[in-house]
């Protein structure tokens, strides 16, 4: 298409513009913080840019979320079907909101030194992650999907190696590039050969060539390549051994919002693209993600670091969400409830894996032994509000009731129940059980293990932002578990 042909009036209309402003306000926070970087009397003011700029970004998505009538009557397709704006696309984002401010609120204090006086570019690059993530989610064009995915990766690599003086933080930023480069030109060659056969890089095209004309050869090798990317941003199984080495060597509340953004979006984007997606696929992936939560649950069962132990546990997540693609592709009639299986899953995992990761943040600013499982012996003794957070954190990872692990968790099973995939489901739950063996190993170290005296407990210094974070992790975990017809 040439450029001058474009009609600007014809794609910014009303509804394009109220699917931008979330988009918009981030943007012109990210201006923000740049200003605040120059002018030094507005320096003091930098973290009330960063959260007001979240706040108001989920303020347009909640208005999206109502279902406007300028965004209702085009079913939420905007910009000439390169981007969506309905109710999944306005949770998704106010879960990507919400998880940045967390990761935010933890990492106020975590930096000393050094490491200190660059804040203001680490505060830029964290606000850019749910501008990416957000396109991610959003997506109706392999292009756009993949500026998103690049608008969220380079920060990240960025951020990983954020703690030059530290090497393993280095490393960490080393093999997140190398490897997520690697993935990102897997995307770029899978979408080039989709187009070679279909003519199209957006979902609606794509949709009416398939509608004509069966997959061909060349166009499978394209969405082979392309899932292939998605599952190593997702880290299943076997695209998943950089995840212990890159979520130990990064920052941790990098790592929090590591952990849970990549996966929101990319889970996002595979519902979207759910069409591309062949039903005889659906006993594949449900293999992948049992291989998955066997790989994450086994491989944390060993594990003495806690930054490493919450790593595996992250694969494990990540193989249990996958699953209701497989569900979905067996009974494409349970699509939307995989939908709210997979939205109610992730935004139990925000509140439980930001907080785990946040208070290990705050253990972590007195030395990094403190990261470590014998570190916390004896912990609700001198800290008890802390051991009592974590514990709920654990509980709610290993599908306890009462949590908002296990409700998740239960509605991915169903989806799988439900798609007659029982064998899976049962598989599913059987190594969830499995996993308390790791998960209680920290709840009885903290609770009934003795301290050591001639060594200090770790978290004595908690600021207060961390501390209205924790709180507000710990009410999100207990209400997505008793009041799960509030969020639904």
């Amino acid at each position: 298409m040439n450029p001058n042909d474009l009609d600007f009036d014809l794609l910014l209309t009303p509804g394009a513009w109220t699917a931008l402003w979330p988009m918009i306000t981030i943007a012109l926070g990210l201006m923000m913080l740049l200003a605040a970087e120059v002018v030094s009397s507005l320096r003091p003011f930098r973290s009330i840019f960063f959260l007001a700029t979240l706040g108001v970004a989920a303020l347009f998505e909640l208005r999206i979320l109502a279902g406007p009538e300028s965004l209702t009557d085009t079913g939420g397709i905007v910009l000439g079907g390169a981007l969506v704006a309905d109710a999944t696309s306005a949770v998704w984002g106010l879960i990507f909101l919400i998880g940045t401010a967390l990761a935010f609120s933890y990492s106020t204090a975590y930096y000393s030194g050094s490491e200190a006086r660059y804040k203001d570019e680490h505060d830029i690059l964290m606000l850019t992650c749910p501008l990416g993530m957000m396109m991610m989610a959003g997506a109706q064009d392999l292009v756009v999907f993949f500026l998103g995915l690049e608008l969220l990766s380079i920060p990240l690599y960025i951020l990983a190696a954020y703690k030059r003086s530290d090497s393993k933080s280095v490393e960490a930023g080393l093999k997140y590039f190398l490897l997520g480069a690697f993935s990102s030109a897997l995307f770029v060659y899978g979408s080039a050969l989709l187009y070679a056969e279909l003519g199209s890089v957006s979902f609606g095209g794509a949709a009416a060539a398939l509608a004509e004309n069966e997959m061909g050869s060349l166009a499978m090798t394209g969405v082979g390549l392309i899932v292939a990317s998605i599952l190593f941003k997702i880290s299943v199984f076997p695209f998943h051994v950089w995840v212990p080495d890159v979520y130990q060597g990064s920052p941790t509340p990098v790592t929090a919002l590591m952990a849970t953004g990549t996966k929101a979006a990319a889970i996002a984007f595979l519902l979207n693209a759910f069409f591309l997606l062949p039903s005889s696929a659906a006993n594949l992936i449900a293999v992948l993600g049992i291989v998955t939560m066997a790989a994450g649950y086994f491989g944390a069962l060993v594990q003495d670091d806690l930054k490493r132990m919450l790593a595996y546990s992250g694969i494990a997540s990540a193989g249990t969400v996958i699953l209701v693609i497989a569900g979905a592709l067996a009974n494409p009639e349970s699509l939307d409830a995989a939908r709210t299986a997979a939205l109610y899953y992730i935004g139990a995992y925000v509140f439980t894996i930001t907080g785990a990761f946040g208070l290990i943040a705050l253990f972590e600013r007195d030395g990094q032994r403190f990261t470590r499982l014998t570190s916390l012996a004896g912990l609700a003794t001198k800290r008890p509000a802390m051991a009592a957070a974590m514990t709920i954190f654990v509980l709610s990872l290993g599908g306890i009731p009462a949590t908002g692990g296990f409700l998740g968790k239960w509605f991915v099973f169903s989806v799988l129940v439900n798609a007659n995939m029982i064998g899976f489901a049962v598989i599913g739950a059987v190594l969830s059980v499995i996993a308390l063996a790791f998960y209680l190993r920290i709840v009885i170290t903290m609770w009934m293990l003795p301290a050591d005296e001639a060594h200090p407990i770790p978290g004595a210094d908690r600021p207060l932002i961390a501390g209205v974070a924790t709180a507000v992790c710990v009410a999100g975990v207990i209400l997505t578990g008793i009041l799960p017809g509030l969020f639904i």
